[in-house]
């Protein structure tokens, strides 16, 4: 039993359904908070297959790993079904495009935006020459991340950007930066022998702490900023919980590169503030 219980847990994080789902959750959580009016339903489909073919692509390309193997393990294991999801994956995010054609170059550079963070696993020219770029993949991502799920939708509201708007967007970012910070400080040495350049490569340890505190500072700030446009106390509770428990995860997460620990809790961190916000609904 809990053999069968343990491979069914690896197949929802290792399969990036879980990360889908969380990608779902926190652009349901923009839409709510803001009452946006759009083909919400649809395009939370988009987001659900469009994590799941990206994530998977980019597992397939992924040959080894920093430090825990039980991901690569199961991926080598299981390359057959990473083409499987990244296919299904895309299948279903070009049927939900089309739901929103009329903004298709906003979809479109979110595609565009996603695929170039996998680029350089490829072994061709240019995608090689992009291990280069010294700004690297942890702003890059973060930004990934908060421009499908908290700025798109904006767009296809066609909601005008107010400032609440705008620091919403930026204080989600800078949530989500902390968490590349982590991944990416796991991941340092395995970049640098892969020629991989980032502002965490260069950094040094202290470098990396004084980011890491620096974004969750600008977080908190930020959150405090929102009772200004009268978000509810519950709402800033949510917000500010999972920032703190990533607070107490790291130093854990720097001496424990377990898989469990990254891709189940650090990317469940993601989603715990909509979470909340659900709970607190009903």
């Amino acid at each position: 039993m809990m053999q069968l219980l343990r491979k069914a847990f690896h197949f929802l994080i290792f399969s990036s359904i879980y990360v889908s789902v969380c990608s779902v959750l926190i652009t349901f959580q923009t839409n709510q908070l803001f009452t946006l009016q759009y083909n919400s339903y649809q395009y939370l489909l988009f987001v659900f297959f469009s994590t799941i073919c990206s994530y998977n692509f980019h597992w397939y390309l992924t040959r080894e790993a920093a430090a825990e193997n039980r991901r690569i393990s199961w991926t080598q294991q299981h390359r057959h079904l990473h083409i499987l999801l990244f296919l299904a994956g895309a299948a279903g995010a070009a049927w939900y495009f089309f739901y929103f054609s009329e903004h298709w170059v906003w979809l479109a550079g979110a595609a565009l935006l996603t695929f170039l963070y996998s680029a350089p696993k490829l072994s061709y020219q240019p995608f090689i020459f992009l291990r280069r770029i010294a700004i690297g993949k942890t702003i890059y991502l973060a930004f990934v991340w908060m421009y499908t799920t908290t700025f798109i939708p904006f767009l296809l509201s066609e909601q005008p950007l107010e400032p609440r708007s705008i620091l919403f967007c930026v204080n989600r970012f800078f949530f989500l930066y902390a968490i590349c910070i982590v991944f990416d400080y796991r991941d340092r040495v395995h970049d640098k022998k892969q020629g991989i350049k980032s502002m965490i490569t260069y950094f040094s340890e202290q470098g990396i702490d004084a980011l890491f505190y620096l974004s969750i500072t600008l977080f908190t700030v930020g959150t405090g900023a929102l009772y200004l446009y009268h978000f509810p106390a519950y709402i800033l509770f949510s917000q500010l919980l999972p920032a703190a428990m990533l607070v107490w995860l790291y130093p854990v997460a720097k001496k424990n590169f377990s898989d469990y620990i990254y891709y189940f809790a650090l990317d469940g961190l993601i989603m715990l503030s909509p979470l909340i916000q659900l709970i607190y609904y009903f």
